[in-house]
């Protein structure tokens, strides 16, 4: 198995092909077979794992094992209390409401390198760096974050992943992860994924796969009535009862006067049309 860390240079996509031509991983990597765990923006930098190592790279993937993801964030402006303690509880980013986060404001600019491209500022206006450690996996999450409270994102770089760090690591440089590194992940993931509940798949194609819950993702759970749930509406209906009969108004199943073939009419409103 190989394990990798690379940190990922601006304006690179975390994959290994890409039709428009765009740099990616395959320019920084040359080792066959290996697939990054997660991802990162194209306009985002900093750590990236590779590994062939599926069922790891699975668990460490997979948001319902909340595997911690630490930033640091350059912002514009300078974030409040009241704002951090928002991003900290979690805000609406419009795609969902965000769990809680660890937030933090760095006292001093942390030592990066120079990116390819300087990051656009604002004369007039200072900015701030913070520190965001989450543990989903959410579309831009942190930008939208960011947003939300109303101090946008200049500049992103992932500088933790599940405990490892880029160290000394130029952008474009990657390295091969030690013995007791890859131990600690291992330690790490079984102990989310006993957490998580998780079970090995029932499915025999799929031995060695473990999903939480049992449940493969992308399958839909069953509800109590053994249908699907589709936006709060599913499953089969439930048994009825005399105290609950469907309106004989309209309905299919409405007596007939007999040798007529009409519904038969009663109450104030018999005769009328």
């Amino acid at each position: 198995m190989r394990y990798l860390l690379l940190n990922k240079p601006y304006e690179v996509l975390t994959q290994f092909t890409d039709e428009s031509g765009r740099a990616t991983l395959k320019d920084f990597v040359a080792v066959p077979n290996i697939y990054p765990v997660g991802r990162l923006d194209y306009d985002s930098e900093g750590l990236v794992l590779l590994t062939d190592d599926k069922q790891l790279q699975h668990r460490l993937s997979e948001p319902r094992f909340k595997i911690p993801k630490t930033y640091w964030v350059q912002v514009e402006g300078e974030p409040t209390e009241e704002a951090l303690e928002q991003l900290r509880r979690g805000v609406d980013i419009k795609s969902g409401f965000t769990t809680p986060a660890e937030v933090a404001v760095l006292p001093e600019p942390p030592a990066l390198w120079e990116r390819s491209k300087p990051v656009r500022f604002r004369a007039n206006i200072p900015t701030s760096w913070v520190q965001i450690t989450i543990s989903q996996g959410m579309n831009r999450q942190v930008r939208k974050m960011t947003a939300a409270v109303g101090f946008p994102t200049l500049r992103l770089v992932r500088a933790q992943l599940a405990g490892l760090d880029l160290l000394d690591l130029a952008p474009g440089q990657w390295r091969e992860l030690t013995t007791t590194e890859v131990q600690t992940l291992k330690d790490l993931t079984a102990a989310q994924t006993a957490e998580a509940g998780t079970s090995r798949a029932t499915d025999s194609r799929k031995k060695g796969e473990f999903w939480p819950g049992g449940v493969r993702p992308g399958t839909k759970p069953k509800n109590a009535a053994g249908g699907y749930n589709r936006g709060g509406f599913g499953g089969k209906p439930a048994a009825r009862t005399n105290d609950n009969k469907p309106s004989d108004k309209g309905s299919r199943g409405a007596s007939r006067k007999p040798g007529t073939g009409r519904p038969a009419s009663s109450g104030r409103n018999a005769g009328r049309k």
